[in-house]
């Protein structure tokens, strides 16, 4: 590394990795900073020729092993897990990839809970980072054909249940701005209205703080809990901002020291919100900033992910 400016580079690009494999910001963190303190200890010893490629290999296999002990305790966690949210409206370029900005939505982070950790790692590194098969194979320790294989069964997973219907920016912001005033001015049929027929609506309290304990289904239910939160929120001065959550439109939710206490993200379709995420508790959104570029093994550059 020759610079700080190389180095956050780097780090943005590890991270992007660790916290989509992870859907921990502070897991992704951990992973993160472990890769770079191999990475210091072995460029002490020998030259590395490749940074990116030395830590991106290190940092998949990290997060392969703090993937298959996060899903440990899974299995014990209090009400429905979801990935820790990331505020993102502030991170340029995530529009222009649209592409990658897709894989960092929780929706899609939750898809890929299906997935074993080494799936999770080929399709990741295959089919949204663009390594090739034979780097992806190198990274995670199988052989080329397995890996090949990997992908096929994880990309079947992920297209079976992926949405079919995608709306575009200007639309989900349009419907994200009706559905927050919808709720604020307890506009029951009118939320209703905006919430497709299948809606689910999921929530999280990390474990800890109050939460619905299972999916709920159904517009009326949906609306008629939505409406419930929202006269509360503003009983206990809780103020609510449109934001811009893992990509999709969202709220935040704050109290009246700042503090974050819950966030809201919504899956998007061009006319109904089909799955508000209400994500509470310990666990707060993260804002990350996106540069410019990132360099890629062998000396060539791409456009640096949208974490």
């Amino acid at each position: 590394m020759t610079g700080a400016e190389d180095t956050e580079d780097l780090r943005r690009a590890a991270f992007a990795i660790a916290y989509r494999m992870l859907g921990s910001v502070a897991d992704a963190e951990d992973v993160v900073q472990e890769a770079f303190l191999r990475y210091h200890r072995v460029a002490k010893r020998e030259t590395i020729d490749s940074p990116i490629a030395f830590l991106t290999t290190v940092t998949t296999r990290l997060a392969i092993d703090a993937l298959r002990s996060a899903r440990s305790r899974r299995e014990t966690y209090v009400g429905p897990w979801l990935p820790e949210p990331l505020l993102t409206d502030h991170a340029p370029g995530v529009a222009e990839q649209a592409e990658t900005a897709d894989s960092l939505s929780l929706a899609f982070l939750v898809l890929l809970e299906s997935l074993s950790p080494v799936e999770r790692a080929v399709f990741l590194l295959h089919d949204v980072f663009d390594y090739g098969y034979g780097e992806t194979a190198r990274i995670v320790r199988k052989s080329e054909d397995n890996c090949r294989q990997l992908a096929v069964r994880a990309r079947r997973h992920v297209e079976e249940k992926r949405p079919r219907f995608e709306a575009s920016r200007r639309q989900r912001e349009r419907l994200a701005a009706a559905f927050f005033a919808a709720c604020e001015a307890g506009e029951l049929q009118g939320l209703v209205g905006l919430l497709s027929h299948d809606v689910v609506l999921y929530g999280d309290g990390g474990g800890k703080a109050p939460a619905a304990p299972k999916p709920l289904f159904g517009r009326e239910k949906v609306a008629q809990l939505l409406m419930a939160i929202a006269a509360q929120t503003r009983k206990v001065g809780i103020r609510a901002r449109l934001a811009e959550v893992n990509g999709q439109p969202g709220a935040l939710f704050t109290d009246r020291s700042a503090r974050i206490v819950y966030v809201i993200s919504l899956d998007r379709q061009p006319r109904q919100a089909r799955a508000p995420r209400p994500t509470r508790g310990p666990r707060q959104a993260r804002r990350r900033r996106q540069g410019r570029q990132t360099p890629r093994p062998g000396g060539a550059t791409r456009p640096r992910q949208p974490l």
